[in-house]
């Protein structure tokens, strides 16, 4: 375990887990996690053994309160900070949106704010039916900014992200995974992003990175194949784990994928 106190990264096996771990704050996010979460996640993908990530409290009952607005109403006034803010912030959005392996939110009580916007990075979110959701720069005066915005309509719609940030509601979870905010409601989050990630770790990582490559490409606006996509089509033929998907079909028996 790498700790960092108020987050830390759990290396065991092809699952990794990135923990939130500030419970007396519900988890708010100050600067510093903001600035390690980069680090984390490089340090997950970067590990070979490593087939997925689970973003997830490390105490049960909550997930994240969003930023740390004590933080932020004392140090916004300086332009240096509120820029160092948002470079970090940014830089942790991107760091889980495009992380190269699969990335799962497991959500136990509630995503607001900066948390729901970790959440949204993340390729799967599986929230407790006791959860709610919400982003609320609109109850303080805030504009949530065009990246974050991007990920939450690229996953409910414009119509039901404006209704989201003008408002700065919080849905509850049925609402939320009825609009496509949540993929997965249960009971156990964590145990469910576990089993998920588990099936994830049996597939092949080769297919994963690809399908999530190519995904991206069609959220910034790709719609038809080009030179580099029909490239890693074709490539995948000749692959590893093509040959032992194969060999694995045509013998019965499970593969074996290493990449």
């Amino acid at each position: 375990m790498h700790q960092l106190d108020s987050i830390y990264l759990e290396l065991e096996g092809p699952v990794a887990r990135l923990l939130l771990n500030r419970p007396a704050k519900r988890n708010a996010i100050d600067q510093r996690m903001w600035e390690a979460i980069p680090r984390l996640v490089e340090q997950a993908m970067a590990a070979p053994n490593v087939r997925a990530l689970i973003l997830a409290s490390s105490q049960p009952g909550i997930f994240c309160a969003g930023a740390d607005i004590g933080e932020f109403s004392t140090e916004s006034a300086s332009a240096d900070w509120r820029a160092l803010n948002q470079a970090a912030i940014r830089g942790a959005q991107l760091a889980l949106a495009r992380a190269p392996k699969p990335v799962i939110a497991a959500i136990e009580g509630d995503c607001v704010g900066g948390g729901c916007g970790l959440a949204l990075a993340c390729d799967i979110r599986i929230a407790s039916p006791r959860s709610r959701l919400g982003i609320t720069p609109a109850k303080l005066g805030l504009v949530y900014s065009l990246h974050d915005s991007k990920l939450l309509v690229d996953l409910v719609g414009p119509g039901q992200a404006k209704r989201m940030l003008y408002t700065g509601m919080l849905l509850e979870a049925a609402e939320a995974y009825r609009i496509g905010l949540v993929e997965a409601l249960s009971d156990t989050p964590l145990a469910a992003a576990e089993t998920l990630a588990a099936q994830i770790a049996a597939a092949s990582p080769f297919s994963q990175k690809g399908t999530k490559s190519i995904v991206q490409r069609i959220l910034d606006g790709a719609v038809d194949d080009d030179a580099a996509s029909a490239a890693l089509f074709d490539s995948a033929f000749t692959g590893p784990d093509f040959a032992e998907g194969v060999g694995a079909f045509l013998a019965k028996r499970k593969p074996a994928f290493n990449g």
